[in-house]
């Protein structure tokens, strides 16, 4: 498996491609509230392609009714960063990609390092803040990116999105986040955290598979 990662020290957290962990659940980054959900939004190489194709092109975010705007890619040339094993442990030189690829109206798609702005509000929690493409992943059977916070944000983390076709012929879409409280109001009640995730969760699930509904 290939795993990038884009370090760069203007995040405002340290556990940076933590989303990827997969003891996440068990031990989050230090303050973090972890979070992880999953939908089966179809089966076949066509819903795969489809889903990946509109991870990359930030549907997830937009589909949830939030605004981007000031879509920065990184200077120079994208950094992938260090492949990885199962384990963690590195197994390949770092790679560039040289070419930018863009949406048909113009906004550059998902690429390591790209920053971006977000606002709006989601379930009323507010949701603005500055975010940066901390990695991509493009695999045969697994698309997906993460999100790392900047600045502007009543909480500081990483949130990841991935599509994955399985050897079963389904296709999963999965969300992992980990969020620390910043804002005042967030770090004296920790349910506003938690319910701040949930309503992000959801619409990053509904945008993806209309036919998402949640259990209540």
């Amino acid at each position: 498996m290939r795993r990038g990662t884009f370090r760069d020290e203007t995040v405002d957290y340290a556990a940076v491609g933590a989303t990827q962990a997969a003891d996440l659940m068990q031990y989050p980054p230090e303050r973090s509230i972890p979070a992880e959900q999953s939908i089966r939004v179809g089966s076949g190489a066509e819903r795969f392609r489809a889903t990946s194709e509109a991870l990359l092109a930030w549907s997830a975010q937009r589909g949830a009714g939030l605004r981007l705007s000031d879509v920065r890619p990184a200077a120079g040339p994208m950094y992938s960063g260090v492949n990885f094993d199962d384990e963690g442990n590195p197994v390949g030189p770092s790679r560039t990609e040289a070419d930018q690829r863009y949406d048909t109206d113009g906004t550059p798609l998902v690429a390591a390092g790209t920053t971006v702005q977000v606002h709006g509000r989601i379930g009323g929690a507010k949701a603005d803040a500055e975010l940066r493409v901390i990695f991509v992943i493009e695999e045969p059977r697994r698309v997906g990116f993460a999100l790392g916070t900047v600045g502007g944000s009543v909480v500081s983390g990483e949130e990841s999105f991935v599509a994955e076709w399985r050897r079963d012929d389904e296709v999963w879409f999965t969300v992992r986040a980990f969020d620390a409280p910043v804002a005042l109001m967030y770090r004296v009640f920790g349910g506003l955290v938690r319910r701040r995730r949930r309503a992000l969760t959801t619409g990053y699930l509904r945008a993806i598979s209309p036919m998402f509904a949640t259990s209540g």
